[in-house]
Parts: structure tokens; C-alpha cells; sequence
């Protein structure tokens, strides 16, 4: 039966190759689009597996970035049993990269605590190290920085050259290289620049990186810390908008309620925290991979929406050269009928047939798509990374292989009930 079907489908070489151009192209076109969403999930497993401790963000801050907390929280965190290093960070979008506007890729300044970042036992930016050297408490208020191989690149800088960025003249002290989207981004400096560059009050942080002590279950600590800061919403909050007693209001909120005391105009009360209100979010690896996942899902509905059309044409395609198959081979059936083959045979010959169309469109669709994404990643290896792994790549087989047969099925069943007399006449 199998050879059967194969030598049908070599007989017609034009409509066969063509059926298999539409499949091909629209299971290339799935592969290479489902990667995307692929390449966001496995570019966030391996970053975030690669940072042992917790992140401690405002509630419902999407990143750091536009996250506040109050910078004395980090003396309450660091008594608590467990905390081994509680690094203070601060984070802004770099705007002006060598006198002129960053927008993509983009780029970020990156502030440090020294003295508790060394304190670190594991630091990705210092264990990616590539050239030069990490930065150390001696580093406090100068303009040492070090930045991602793929930033040194793109503005042609080596270790020891100026780097203006947003009206710092830095010195790279060192380069590094993490190979993620997510950390290959980074300007690191002295805590204390990126804050008036951000605007950010000195009472107040983007985020606390927590490095829990050896030993100790990362899930259990991160609960000690959220019950230590429940309820204390409001507390961030104030010292988000500049309410606290330091004396440099804080961000654009703080910069508005300023505005409208100077204006005379009363800004409007801070609401009232209850004990149910969280004032931290904890996150560790597996947070931050279901953090992107709930992003990516809109994603993948998209995809799916785009891939669903070029699905559509091929499945018509195939359905197409099925049934001018079966019209042309309405003599061979009814001959193979009238020499004692039954309805199911011939149903299985032309599903067989299709079947084997599908194969072969899913194989050199999934190759083409594999070979794109390989591309894609190697001509844009900053910007972009598609990932086809083999649950994409086998799941992209089988699916070509039921559109191969449901295309076929029509044509089949319209064969196998054709009575053998009648099949010859019409033929």
C-alpha cells in the first residue's frame, strides 16, 4: 500500500510538488513564527536561572524600572534570618548614548551599591566578565563603568575608552558578556550617578536583589519578607511621590505634587494602606518565567491568528490536488473495486497518499523554519532570538501529517463510494 501511494504521487510530479510548496511554506511560516514566542520563553529560563537570588519590586511593577522602594527597607531585610546580601539598585532608561538618541535596541543604566554588590557570592555581571575588570567599593563616586560586549560593540569601545551616556563621561573599567537579551543591556555604575540621572530621591530605590544564605529555601524566605512588609503600601508610596521628610522629592510624581504646592492647590491624600496590602513583591527565576509567559500569551494568539491563515491555504491546496487525483484516477478505482478491493482500501490508499504529503511538507517546512531562525539569530544576534526547539519542530510534523490526511479525507470517502461500473463510465 505504501509504495502504492508513493508511486501515485510520483506519477503527477507537478501537482504533487506543488501541493507540497503550499504545505512547505505554511509549516516554514509556523515554525519560524512560533519561535518567537519559543525564543522569549527559553531566552527568559536561561537568564533568570542564572540569578540565584530574589527580587524585591513595588507590587505590580512590570520591571525594575518602574519600580519604587523606600531605601531603608534594605536595613529591615538585612536582619531578617536567612538574607545573606541585600543589594540596593536603581535602574533608567539611557537616552543619549554618544550624543545621540537611543530607542532600539535599548539601553540601561545600571546603578550598584558597590560595597553590597561585592559582598555578592555570585554576581552574573562579574562572573560574565570578558575583559578588564568588575567594579569594586574603590569605585564609589567616580565615573567607572562596565558595560555588555554588545553594547562595547555597537559604539566601538574597548576597556579604558569614554563613553558619554546622558551626560556622564564614563570610563569602561571592564566588558562583559551574560549571552541573554535580558542582561546584555546593562550600563553598571555607581549607584549614586544613576540616581540624579534617573531623578530618583535619595530615599528611595528601584529594587532590592536578595541573596538568600547558602542553604536556605528561596520560597521560604521570600514569604518571611512579604509578611515583614505587608500592610506598609502607603509607606512606599509617600516616599515614591516625595512625601517623606528627605529633602529631594522623588521621580515625576514627586516633581507634580511639588508643582501644585507651589501653585497653592492641595495635592490629593495618599490612600490609606489595609493589613492586606502588600508593600513588596518578591520574585525569584520561576516568577519572572510566569511573568513573561502571561506576556507572551497575547503573542502567541496573535501567531496563532497568522498561522492559522497560511494553514488555511495549504489545507485548500492540498484538498485541491487530492481531489483532481481521485477525478483523473476514476478507472484505476473502479478496476481496483472490481478486482475485489473494498471501500476502506481505497479510502486508505488516497489517505495514505495525503499522509505522505504532509510528511514531507512538515519535514522540509520545519527544516526551512529551522534554518531561518539560525539565520535570523546570527545576522541579529543582539536584537532578536527565535528558538525552534523540538517540541515546536516534532509537534510541527504531526500537524502536517493530520492536514495531510483531513485534506485527503473528502476525496477519499468520494472514491471509496463510487460502485466500480460506475466509477469506468465516469472515467
Amino acid at each position: 500500500m505504501f509504495r502504492f501511494a508513493l508511486k501515485n504521487l510520483f506519477s503527477r510530479p507537478v501537482r504533487t510538488l506543488l501541493a507540497l510548496c503550499g504545505l512547505t511554506v505554511a509549516i516554514a511560516g509556523m515554525v519560524g513564527l512560533f519561535s518567537v514566542a519559543e525564543g522569549i520563553e527559553a531566552s527568559v529560563a536561561a537568564t533568570f536561572n542564572k540569578v540565584p537570588g530574589l527580587a524585591v519590586m513595588q507590587p505590580g511593577a512590570p520591571i525594575p524600572l518602574f519600580s519604587r522602594l523606600p531605601a531603608a527597607w534594605s536595613a529591615e531585610m538585612a536582619a531578617l534570618e536567612g538574607v545573606h546580601v541585600v543589594h540596593p539598585e536603581i535602574w533608567a532608561r539611557a537616552n543619549i548614548i554618544e550624543g545621540k538618541p537611543n530607542f532600539n535596541p535599548p539601553r540601561f543604566l545600571f546603578g550598584s551599591d558597590l560595597e553590597q554588590g561585592a559582598k555578592l557570592n555570585y554576581s552574573v555581571y562579574r562572573e560574565g566578565l570578558k575583559e578588564g575588570r568588575t567594579l569594586t567599593p574603590e569605585d564609589r563616586g567616580t565615573l567607572h563603568a562596565i558595560v555588555s560586549r554588545a553594547i562595547a560593540d555597537q559604539f566601538k569601545k574597548k576597556v579604558g575608552d569614554k563613553f558619554r551616556v546622558d551626560g556622564l563621561e564614563l570610563e569602561l573599567v571592564g566588558i562583559y558578556e551574560c549571552n541573554s537579551l535580558f542582561l546584555d543591556v546593562a550600563i553598571i555604575l555607581d549607584i549614586e550617578h544613576v540616581r540624579r540621572v534617573g531623578r530618583i530621591g535619595a530615599d528611595s530605590v528601584c529594587d532590592f536583589y536578595v541573596e538568600p544564605t547558602p542553604g536556605i529555601d528561596r520560597a521560604e524566605l521570600a514569604g518571611r519578607i512579604k509578611k515583614l512588609f505587608q500592610g506598609r503600601a502607603a509607606e512606599a508610596r509617600q516616599v515614591a511621590n516625595g512625601n517623606s521628610a528627605s529633602p529631594s522629592p522623588s521621580g515625576e510624581a514627586g516633581a507634580i505634587r511639588a508643582l501644585m504646592t507651589a501653585i497653592g492647590t492641595p495635592p490629593p491624600p495618599e490612600p490609606e494602606s489595609t493589613a492586606d496590602d502588600p508593600g513588596v513583591e518578591v520574585r525569584d527565576s520561576d516568577d519572572w518565567a510566569k511573568q513573561f509567559k502571561n506576556f507572551s500569551a497575547d503573542l502567541d494568539i496573535f501567531l496563532l491568528l497568522m498561522t492559522g491563515i497560511g494553514v488555511s491555504i495549504a489545507f485548500v491546496g492540498i484538498v485541491n490536488t487530492m481531489l483532481m487525483s481521485v477525478t483523473e484516477r476514476f478507472i484505476e478505482f473502479g478496476i481496483l473495486k472490481a478486482n475485489g478491493w473494498s471501500s476502506g482500501e481505497v479510502m486508505r490508499l488516497i489517505s495514505f497518499e495525503s499522509a505522505l504529503l504532509g510528511l514531507a511538507g512538515g519535514l522540509v517546512g520545519c527544516l526551512l523554519g529551522w534554518m531561518a531562525t539560525h539565520a535570523i539569530n546570527g545576522h541579529w544576534p543582539t536584537r532578536i532570538h527565535l528558538y525552534a526547539g523540538p517540541r515546536l519542530l516534532v509537534g510541527s510534523v504531526c500537524f502536517s501529517i493530520v492536514l495531510g490526511i483531513l485534506g485527503g479525507l473528502y476525496p477519499a470517502m468520494r472514491a471509496a463510494r463510487m460502485m466500480p461500473m460506475d466509477a469506468i463510465r465516469r472515467g
